[in-house]
């Protein structure tokens, strides 16, 4: 009888901790709320109208580049061609420019963009010249006829990084200057190098 007792108390004892137990297990974590994220990348990858801007240079240019070595002096002059494609959907556009320089073949390669969540132009550069990227970003005015990009790049004479600047004007959709700026000989700044292009 007391053995029966025993297991009956037994029994309901461990009844009782069920719930005890149960409340012990962890739960599932509920699924995170991603929407507002994949908003946010949505907005940030779509193509918008500075994109579309800068898929003016898509297609094949004719250019004429002036280069100065210093203040005062006449600048060397070249003849060359650009071609433009637009890369992933309409957000970038890749532009491969070839010609001569100081009597040697010249060949360099750039890549603009604009980035929608840092709220900028921003170009990538590399050329036979040299074995560096050149990183710039820039701002265009309101109907993106003028933009100008600002970064650094290192001075092969001297070692060290100098600044410069390029000034993109947009006469039509056919027709634009490019103009680099950085310091002369005697710091100040200078223009180094203008190419006018036309679209064939």
């Amino acid at each position: 009888m007391k053995a029966r007792s025993l297991a009956v108390s037994l029994s309901l004892l461990a009844l009782a901790a069920l719930p005890v137990l149960s409340q012990d297990k962890p739960k599932a974590p509920a699924a995170p709320d991603m929407s507002a994220d994949m908003a946010a990348m949505q907005k940030a990858a779509a193509p918008g109208e500075p994109q579309k801007k800068l898929a003016r240079l898509a297609g094949d240019w004719t250019a004429t580049t002036r280069a100065w070595m210093a203040p005062g002096q006449p600048p060397m002059e070249s003849p060359g061609t650009m071609h433009g494609e637009v890369l992933m959907g309409g957000r970038y556009v890749e532009h491969t420019w070839k010609g001569s320089f100081m009597g040697q073949p010249f060949e360099g390669r750039g890549t603009d963009g604009y980035d929608n969540v840092g709220k900028m132009y921003v170009s990538s550069w590399v050329d036979n010249m040299g074995t560096g990227i050149m990183h710039m970003t820039g701002t265009c005015d309101a109907p993106v006829k003028v933009c100008t990009y600002t970064g650094d790049v290192w001075d092969p004479m001297s070692g060290k990084k100098t600044s410069m600047k390029q000034v993109i004007t947009w006469q039509d959709d056919n027709n634009f200057t490019n103009e680099m700026f950085g310091p002369g000989p005697d710091g100040k700044e200078m223009k180094w190098m203008e190419i006018v292009a036309k679209r064939k």
